[in-house]
């Protein structure tokens, strides 16, 4: 008793992109899919959306090279809350067709990349005058500023986490050259100081050598003197003697 696709009720996003369809309706497509917010059907040779099945809680459809000419009133009927509708690439020639958009209150994007229309003078400005709700027609706002785009919102927040990342890389090496600086000496500069030190103990060890030699040689003049001394004292004691004797 359940339907074919039970399964399904609960799918929020269906893509059915290049699959065929037969005389305007997609084998599969129903109303079972009662929670669906997204559908694709892109390039599946529609040419009307009379078929579409009724799906309360649809917000974007994707109708892009189809070949779609008109009967856009059931949208209003079919999917009464659609926020974005692409029909980028369809036989739409001039705003009549476009016009029964307006009871989708809560329509706020419409692309027509491709389709003819998109040639009328003013087409722009008289789209906006058609369609009060619209915030964006082809990507752009009234002052033609750009729609935000979610990927490529998502790849800039990318971007910055890299470079986040990156600063924060810089900042670890920063931290590591700081302490490298602050870190004690390498191996190396170790080996200069000892053998600096060995340097400075052979000089002072030189120098005490030198200061010992010194110092014999003046004890062994003042030996040398008293010596002398002594030698002429006892020449003199002879002489005087031999004069007593005289």
């Amino acid at each position: 008793d359940k339907p074919p696709f039970y399964r399904e009720t609960k799918v929020k996003e269906l893509v059915l992109d290049n699959c065929r369809s037969n005389e305007g309706k997609i084998e599969g497509l129903t109303d079972e899919f009662e929670e669906l917010e997204f559908l694709s059907t892109i390039n599946v040779g529609l040419t009307s959306v009379a078929n579409l099945p009724k799906l309360n809680k649809l917000k974007k459809l994707e109708l892009s090279d189809n070949r779609i000419s008109g009967g856009l009133e059931v949208l209003a009927e079919k999917c009464p809350n659609l926020t974005h509708l692409n029909l980028s690439g369809n036989k739409i020639k001039d705003l009549s067709t476009i016009e029964p958009l307006k009871k989708l209150e809560t329509l706020k994007s419409l692309d027509l990349f491709n389709c003819e229309v998109t040639n009328l003078n003013d087409y722009r400005d008289n789209v906006f005058k058609l369609l009060p709700q619209l915030t964006y027609l082809d990507g752009y706002d009234k002052d033609d500023k750009e729609a935000p785009d979610s990927d490529t919102e998502a790849y800039v927040e990318e971007l910055d986490d890299d470079d986040d990342e990156d600063d924060e890389v810089d900042e670890e090496e920063e931290d590591e050259d700081e302490e490298d600086e602050d870190a004690p000496p390498r191996k190396e500069e170790e080996d200069d100081d000892e053998e600096g030190e060995e340097e400075e103990e052979e000089d002072l060890s030189g120098e005490e050598e030198e200061e010992e030699e010194l110092d014999g040689k003046d004890s062994d003049e003042d030996d040398e003197e008293e010596e002398r001394g002594q030698k002429r004292k006892r020449d003199l004691d002879e002489e005087a003697e031999e004069d007593e004797d005289d």
